[in-house]
């Protein structure tokens, strides 16, 4: 990856590195979310999960003591139900149907709700755990391009004054770009996105020659604002994982491996909670299941908070990009960070720490002699 402030300072950081930490291979992989998401479709189906495409989840469903038991989910109009979605062989379900639906609304019951509904997940604030952070209030603008230019085989993030934008070469010379702006100065874009995103694009100087002669293929989607949080990662009969869990900015791309990872520390506590008996081993074992997410994810939250903090700066972010640009062996271990296979407190150590601030320090102590 490359950072550039907004200064016009930049550094490099690589995957393979010195520093002796190796990730599953020594480049990240970028690609788009249209052949991601088909592939896990497909690995889920394959391994038992019933899918039911044009069915929108409303609401959650309650025992008399308050428990999730199920959800609420209306067919779309040309969507299907239970009852004639495909279902691959070796598929096993412990959820019904419940006969007495109103028009296409169903109820599906379910010994664990999971919800895996991403930044406005419906099942977190029907369940009472959706909670939002004031700060930082971003909002993002994501679109792909042919025919961008100078993209090489390095990631970028570039860091401006009003948002960042990050560009990634996703293959057949295509590039996602994603954009990152304030809330507020996202506010009366409307439907326009595509010409908010030109502007801005053609506002940095840096920039807007690269895109002089590319070609967008994708319609520009909005998301945000970010900075959503759940209070807790459950509640008697369900569970959260991914961005329905947590989702603080997107800057160092934590989404996809945090859900991914998620669901693998979620599985074998949700398989506990399923085939115990009774609620309270059910919630025991929900229990232990937060306890262990939180643990894996701590020292990343730190530095994903910190870097978002940075990034709001332009006076820090230009002098970390100072220092990591003189320093790539400390730029190697932050990409690796954010890569997901550095350990966090390699970063967070008093040394690596005081490091990337003691420049700043001499700094102002020569200037006030």
């Amino acid at each position: 990856m490359t950072i550039r402030a907004p200064n016009g300072t930049s550094f490099r950081g690589a995957f393979a590195a010195k520093h002796g930490f190796r990730g599953f291979r020594d480049e990240g992989l970028s690609l788009r979310r249209l052949v991601l998401d088909a592939i896990l479709l497909r690995h889920a189906e394959s391994a038992g999960a019933r899918i039911m495409e044009g069915s929108t989840v409303t609401d959650v469903t309650r025992d008399g003591a308050g428990r999730v038991t199920g959800v609420r989910y209306s067919a779309d109009a040309d969507g299907q139900d239970l009852d004639t979605v495909h279902e691959s062989p070796n598929a096993s379900v412990n959820a019904s149907v419940n006969a007495s639906a109103n028009g296409r609304t169903r109820t599906l019951s379910a010994c664990v709700v999971v919800g895996a509904d991403g930044l406005r997940s419906v099942i977190s604030r029907r369940a009472g755990l959706a909670h939002s952070r004031r700060w930082p209030k971003r909002v993002a603008f994501v679109t792909h391009y042919r025919g961008v230019a100078d993209m090489g085989t390095t990631g970028e993030m570039h860091v401006e004054r009003d948002g960042y934008i990050g560009l990634a070469d996703v293959g057949s010379g295509h590039t996602t770009v994603a954009l990152v702006v304030p809330a507020r100065e996202s506010r009366g874009v409307g439907a326009d996105r595509a010409g908010f995103l030109d502007a801005w694009i053609a506002r940095h100087p840096q920039l807007a020659p690269r895109f002089r002669d590319a070609t967008r293929i994708s319609p520009v989607r909005a998301t945000g604002p970010f900075a959503q949080h759940a209070r807790g990662l459950w509640a008697p009969g369900v569970a959260l994982v991914g961005d329905a869990a947590d989702f603080f900015d997107p800057f160092t791309g934590e989404g996809v491996y945090t859900a991914l990872r998620g669901a693998e520390l979620l599985t074998p506590y949700l398989c506990e909670a399923v085939r115990g008996t009774g609620a309270g081993a059910a919630d025991t074992a929900l229990a232990a299941y937060e306890r262990c997410w939180r643990h894996e994810f701590r020292g990343k939250q730190i530095v994903e908070r910190a870097v978002g903090a940075a990034v709001a700066m332009p006076a820090v972010i230009g002098h970390i990009a100072r220092v990591l640009g003189r320093r790539p062996d400390m730029a190697d271990l932050l990409i690796g960070v954010t890569g997901d296979f550095v350990p966090a407190s390699e970063v967070l150590r008093a040394g690596y720490l005081g490091r990337l601030a003691l420049p700043a320090f001499l700094h102002r102590s020569a200037g006030q002699r």
